[in-house]
C-alpha cells in the first residue's frame, strides 16, 4: 500500500513540476539503498520565482490529492527547496546549486526511473 502511495505521490509531483516548466526532472528510486524514502525527484528552475512556483504547485497538487508535506526547507532562499513527503522527497534547485550538490551522483546506487515506469498499468497483479 505504501509503495502505491509513493508511486502516486511521485507521479503527481512530477506532473506538477512539468506543469511549471521544470528543467531536467529526474526520478531516482532509492528504496533499496536507503530508509529515507522510496523516491527522490530532482528538478531545476531558472530563477527564484519559478523555483518557488514549482514548489508551491507540488504542494498544492499533492495537498488536493490528500498528501501533506512533513517538512519544507529552503523556500525563502529558493536555491534548493526540499519538500519531504516521507516516502517521496522533492528537491527543486537553481542550476548552480544542482551542479554543486549533484544528488544524482550521490544517489547513483539508486535507480533512475521514468515516469512511465510508475504507471499503474505497468503493475503486476
Amino acid at each position: 500500500m505504501a509503495e502505491l502511495a509513493a508511486k502516486e505521490m511521485t507521479r503527481l509531483a512530477y506532473q506538477a513540476l512539468a506543469d511549471k516548466k521544470a528543467e531536467d526532472i529526474k526520478i531516482i528510486n532509492i528504496e533499496k539503498v536507503s530508509v529515507l524514502a522510496d523516491y527522490f525527484i530532482i528538478a531545476s528552475g531558472s530563477n527564484r520565482n519559478q523555483i518557488q512556483a514549482m514548489a508551491d504547485h507540488v504542494e498544492e497538487v499533492l495537498y488536493k490529492a490528500g498528501y501533506r508535506a512533513r517538512q519544507t526547507e529552503g523556500y525563502r532562499t529558493a536555491n534548493w527547496i526540499l519538500i519531504d513527503y516521507g516516502d517521496m522527497i522533492v528537491h527543486v534547485f537553481d542550476s548552480e546549486n544542482r551542479l554543486f550538490y549533484d544528488l544524482e551522483r550521490i544517489w547513483r546506487d539508486g535507480t533512475e526511473t521514468s515516469i512511465e515506469e510508475l504507471d499503474d498499468k505497468n503493475e503486476k497483479p
